[in-house]
């Protein structure tokens, strides 16, 4: 952890940054998972909306 004092004598603590990466673009079986997980989650939110509205 890595210390700092300004002027004042104010002490502040910065943390450790995390190594920044660039992701990988989704291969077709993931964007596959993705869109299924997308029609499901549409289905349950239409769904309980439907209840909502009816009941």
């Amino acid at each position: 952890m890595r210390d700092a004092t300004n002027d004042r004598g104010t002490l502040n603590h910065y943390s450790v940054e995390p190594v920044v990466y660039v992701a990988e673009y989704p291969n077709q079986e993931q964007q596959y998972r993705y869109a299924f997980q997308e029609a499901i989650a549409v289905m349950l939110i239409f769904s309980a909306l439907t209840v909502v509205v009816v009941s």
